[in-house]
């Protein structure tokens, strides 16, 4: 639901969702898009409560290497120039 919602709120603001769950080995990216001249590569945190603290804190260092991996992976494959971002929506 959480994905759901995030798409939603990208394609609202003007994003043009290029990939969902997109795969990378064994690597998830869970929402890649485009807004004007640049890839953003997006993380969705969901949680019921934050009792355990933000969603956004869950997203580990090596969460973030991933992430730039499967970014330059997905730039090489499919040729892209654009700048690119990553973005947590929690």
């Amino acid at each position: 639901m959480g994905e759901a919602l995030a798409q939603e709120h990208l394609q609202k603001n003007g994003y043009e969702i290029l990939e969902t769950n997109w795969h990378c080995g064994h690597n998830e990216v869970d929402i890649i898009a485009k807004k004007d001249d640049t890839l953003v590569f997006v993380e969705v945190k969901t949680r019921k409560t934050s009792a355990f603290g933000e969603p956004q804190l869950f997203v580990t260092k090596e969460k973030q290497r991933s992430y730039i991996f499967m970014a330059n992976n997905y730039v090489q494959r499919y040729n892209r120039n654009e700048e690119v971002r990553f973005d947590i929506i929690a």
